[in-house]
């Protein structure tokens, strides 16, 4: 076989296998996007038939902006814990560790890029302060604030979570961000809350 022939032998069996290689995350992402539209459908088009329920979920929303209501949180109990003590230190260190979970998230969504949902007849219900949706900053900054003001206060620590998944899952049922979005805020939430609530 000559040189000519087999580079071009060479060139098509290494296209056919780059081709075979795309194939299985091309089939493995397309469903996986077509469930989460769906879930977000789901979330965004069920129970929204009492005009209270949705003004209620997103006034609960903004509080989130921001993270303001976990800052909040964290300055009330820093004032309110004794001077010098380790609850004091631990709702203080909250407060960074919330403020680095903000930026992280910021970072991510920078390198993303993924654009807010948008679906037909099913408008958002509540005003964003960016186009970038992944992962979501509510989710995120609330998971992370659970995670640490958990070690400052363990009995309110079910309270802290259960506020905190109620924040992610007010985010799409308002329309403003995937089932994934919030998935992945809450993860990265978690790590970071987790693994900087200590040090």
């Amino acid at each position: 076989m000559s040189t000519t022939c087999w580079s071009r032998a060479t060139s098509t069996a290494s296209g056919s296998s780059g081709t075979s290689a795309l194939k299985p995350s091309k089939t493995l992402i397309e469903p996986a996007v077509a469930l989460d539209r769906r879930l977000l459908v789901l979330m965004r088009g069920r129970g929204h038939e009492d005009p209270r329920l949705v003004a209620a979920a997103r006034a609960f929303s903004r509080g989130g902006e921001h993270a303001a209501c976990w800052f909040a949180l964290g300055a009330a109990g820093v004032v309110a814990s004794p001077a010098g003590g380790a609850r004091r230190r631990a709702f203080r260190r909250g407060v960074v560790v919330t403020g680095a979970a903000y930026g992280l998230n910021y970072a991510v969504k920078l390198a993303v890029r993924r654009p807010r949902p948008a679906l037909d007849e099913l408008p958002p219900l509540s005003p964003v302060v960016s186009n970038m949706s992944f992962p979501s900053a509510h989710a995120t900054t609330s998971f992370a604030a659970a995670a640490a003001y958990s070690r400052a206060l363990p009995p309110a620590a079910p309270l802290f979570y259960a506020t905190a998944l109620l924040m992610a899952a007010s985010r799409p049922y308002l329309g403003v961000h995937y089932p994934s979005d919030v998935a992945a805020g809450a993860l990265l939430g978690t790590l970071t809350g987790r693994l900087l609530r200590c040090r």
